[in-house]
C-alpha cells in the first residue's frame, strides 16, 4: 500500500513539473532578459511589449539574451499600423544583420505563420491563401511555434500553418528575437510569451 501511495506521489510531482516547464520570455514590467538592436523602439505598455519603428526607419530587433534550440512558443500578437513584424528563432545578430530563420507576422496576405531564411534562402515555405484567412485584422491573435530538431511546425490561432523539415534548420544555433521591419510606420503590440523547451 505504501508502496502504491509513494508511486501516485511521483507520478503527481512528475505531472507538475511537466506543467510547470512553460515559462514566461516577458515580465510585463520591462525587458529584463531581453536586449535590443538598433534604433527602433520597444517599451513596455499596460503590461505589453511594444514594437514601434522609430524616426531612422530601419529595421529594429528585441532579441532573448538567451539561446533555445527545441521549443514551444507561443505569443499572442496585435498588429497597428502596418503590423509588418515576425519572430526569429536559432539566429545570431551583428549590428541589425540578422541570420536565422523568421516566422513571418505581417498584414493580410504577406504570409502570416510561413517561414523565411534571413541572408540566405529566403522564403522556404508559405501558407496557402485559404490559411492566410486565419489572421484576425485589428484583433489580437495567437502564434505558436514549435521547433524540434529539423522540424518546425506553426499555428495560428489554433490552425496549423506549415510544417517543414530542414537539415540547414537543424543545425542551427542561436536566440528568439522579435523584429520591426524597416519602412516606417509600424506598430506591433505582444503578449503573453510563453515558452516550453524540449
Amino acid at each position: 500500500m505504501q508502496f502504491q501511495k509513494t508511486i501516485l506521489l511521483l507520478s503527481c510531482l512528475f505531472l507538475m513539473s511537466a506543467c510547470s516547464s512553460k515559462k514566461s520570455l516577458f515580465n510585463g514590467k520591462d525587458l529584463t532578459g531581453w536586449q535590443a538592436y538598433g534604433t527602433e523602439k520597444w517599451y513596455v505598455e499596460n503590461g505589453e511589449l511594444i514594437a514601434e519603428s522609430g524616426p531612422d526607419k530601419e529595421y529594429g530587433y528585441l532579441g532573448t539574451t538567451k539561446n533555445y534550440k527545441d521549443f514551444i512558443l507561443e505569443v499572442d500578437f496585435l498588429q497597428e499600423a502596418n503590423g509588418n513584424s515576425g519572430v526569429f528563432f536559432r539566429s545570431s545578430i551583428e549590428g541589425v544583420k540578422i541570420s536565422g530563420w523568421q516566422v513571418e507576422v505581417a498584414p493580410p496576405g504577406k504570409n502570416t505563420a510561413g517561414i523565411y531564411e534571413s541572408y540566405g534562402r529566403g522564403w522556404l515555405v508559405q501558407p496557402t491563401a485559404e490559411q492566410g484567412k486565419m489572421l484576425k485584422e485589428g484583433a489580437w491573435n495567437t502564434l505558436k511555434i514549435k521547433a524540434q530538431g529539423p522540424q518546425i511546425t506553426t499555428w495560428l490561432n489554433g490552425a496549423e500553418m506549415i510544417q517543414i523539415t530542414d537539415d540547414k534548420i537543424g543545425q542551427g544555433e542561436g536566440f528568439i528575437a522579435l523584429q520591426i521591419h524597416d519602412g516606417g510606420g509600424i506598430k506591433v503590440r505582444w503578449r503573453n510569451l510563453r515558452i516550453t523547451e524540449l
